[in-house]
């Protein structure tokens, strides 16, 4: 019988926040900016792909604000006509277009004093987006059929899947509009960016549509390496909707591989050699073991987990191709050259300073001349990857600097 493990539940204190989900550190990135946003009356603008959750964060901070006694609006901008977009918005006088019959509040107005969120910004015809920005300047708005202007108060939240930088190269997005509502904006993970939040998704979307007479209350460890595996390019989304599907489609407590049709058998492009290239077996073992600490955010645990081993048995590994890989540097060394690693980082969490050896006047050259404190907390600094312990070697994506040897994140709270 194959393995299986009682999943967490999500529901605790512990792993949900403002009603969302999640454990792993680009969530806890995103609940302390949730809890700075809400403070504030400004505009923010939400930008991440479909499935993220970028409806659950505007309405987190809506709750969490000074607003959370007035109504919360939602207005999809893609699922309106661009015939009833405008009277939607700003409304309508009685008379002003033919079956106008009676006045009707636009939802900027039902708004006032409270949060409208403009869900898909990026969907808003041309015509409408210098319109709304003076209506945002001004705060005030001219319903269509009226003279009169009609004062509005409200928070605006908009949300895009869209490239809206993109937009404004190719004209179809206005630039002053987009400085008006990007006044703060926050950035969705994806769940590839999160796997370590999987297995707690999962556990609320089993008690969310297991039914009470016959609960799912496991997973099988076959299932779970299948959900690790696969990159959800739908997001929480798919992934919702792939255990809505395997719990309808299964007949017993625990949920197996076999349920998850809808779910591809995901294989990651790096882990496999090119079709010319041979590979050892034992290199494709340690491709696998970094991209799965990778996956996981660094969490060994997990990642042990997912490759099916022990953790004893991980941590031999790492320590392993740790000392070889040291070995052969060492060895590749000439006495004349730096026999050291061109960075140390503070093993502090909340610090995680990187210090580049290169900015010393003086060439390093012995073990005894590095620098032993961190010069920003004064914790322990290290010439190995907190996460792999190889010898460290920076690369950064954007201003966020990373291991290139496992890929793991060394910013300040990365776990």
């Amino acid at each position: 019988m194959e393995d299986h493990a009682t999943l967490p539940r999500a529901l605790s204190d512990e792993h949900s926040r403002y009603g969302l989900i999640g454990e792993s550190a680009p969530m806890h990135r995103l609940f302390e900016m949730i809890g700075k946003v809400s403070q504030s009356h400004s505009p923010v603008l939400i930008t991440g792909e479909t499935g993220t959750g970028k409806e659950l964060v505007a309405r987190a901070i809506h709750s969490a604000g000074a607003r959370r006694g007035q109504v919360l609006v939602p207005v999809d901008c893609s699922a309106l006509t661009p015939t009833l977009v405008e009277t939607e918005l700003f409304g309508y006088v009685k008379g002003a277009f033919t079956g106008a019959d009676h006045s009707k509040r636009g939802l900027l107005h039902a708004a006032n004093e409270g949060t409208i969120f403009l869900d898909e910004i990026g969907e808003l015809p041309w015509f409408l987006q210098a319109k709304l920005l003076r209506a945002l300047q001004e705060k005030e708005i001219r319903p269509v059929g009226s003279t009169e202007r009609i004062a509005i108060n409200g928070r605006v939240i908009a949300a895009t899947n869209r490239d809206l930088a993109a937009g404004m190269r190719d004209g179809t997005f206005r630039q002053d509009l987009y400085f008006r509502l990007n006044v703060m904006q926050i950035m969705m993970p994806t769940l590839r960016e999160r796997k370590l939040d999987i297995a707690l998704l999962a556990g609320h979307f089993l008690d969310k549509f297991s039914d009470p007479q016959r609960p799912v209350c496991a997973i099988s460890d076959g299932a779970m390496r299948r959900l690790m595996a696969y990159d959800w390019p739908g997001n929480v989304r798919e992934l919702e909707n792939a255990i809505e599907s395997a719990v309808a489609l299964g007949s017993g407590d625990i949920l197996t591989a076999e349920n998850l049709a809808a779910v591809p058998q995901g294989s990651s492009a790096e882990l496999l050699p090119d079709s010319n290239e041979l590979v050892p077996l034992e290199e494709l073992e340690r491709r696998a073991i970094f991209h799965a600490i990778r996956e996981t955010g660094g969490n060994k645990l997990v990642a042990a987990d997912l490759l099916g081993i022990g953790k004893t048995t991980l941590y031999r590994k790492l320590l392993r191709y740790g000392k070889d890989r040291l070995r052969l540097r060492t060895e590749s060394a000439s006495r004349k050259e730096s026999k050291v690693e061109a960075f140390l980082i503070c093993m502090q969490p909340k610090c995680r300073r990187i210090v580049s050896l290169q900015e010393h006047r003086e060439p390093i050259a012995d073990l005894d001349d590095l620098p032993r404190d961190c010069p920003e907390c004064g914790h322990f600094l290290s010439r190995f990857c907190p996460f792999c312990r190889q010898p460290l070697d920076v690369h950064w994506q954007g201003d966020t600097p990373h291991c290139k040897y496992c890929g793991c994140e060394l910013s300040a709270g990365s776990v």
